[in-house]
């Protein structure tokens, strides 16, 4: 089989924003209290509701679109779903590194960098 690395990542990057999407509906206001309490120092501090929702849509889109393009991948290697799933994976970090540098919190950066060396491999790989 081709393209098992490809595959790989992107099930990886599929189980990483679809359980933080599915943290994100089902424990809102936990996610919610903790994120502005978060970000209550900054200039996000209040657009915290929005910008939770935005990145739950983002994760959403992300992790479907990354479940598709494995699926893809194995069944016909087609690499359109998977593409669009790497490259939505990346905006979603990118958007959620800004926030954790936005705060201050450099160690949650730095961990985001972790998910984006994959995303970006991702990006290469199936472009």
């Amino acid at each position: 089989m081709n393209n098992i690395a490809s595959i790989l990542i992107l099930i990886f990057l599929a189980i990483t924003f679809l359980q933080s999407a599915y943290d994100k509906l089902f424990y809102w206001k936990d996610n919610l209290d903790w994120l502005k309490e978060h970000f209550a120092a900054t200039p996000l501090k209040n657009q915290v509701p929005l910008a939770l929702l935005n990145v739950l849509i983002l994760e959403l889109i992300s992790g479907i679109l990354c479940v598709v393009g494995a699926i893809e991948l194995a069944v016909n290697s087609g690499r359109i779903y998977g593409l669009y799933g790497a490259i939505f994976s990346c905006i979603t970090l990118i958007m959620l590194l800004f926030g954790q540098r936005l705060a201050k919190d450099y160690d949650g950066a730095r961990t985001i960098v972790l998910y984006f060396i994959p995303a970006v491999m991702a990006v290469y790989w199936l472009n």
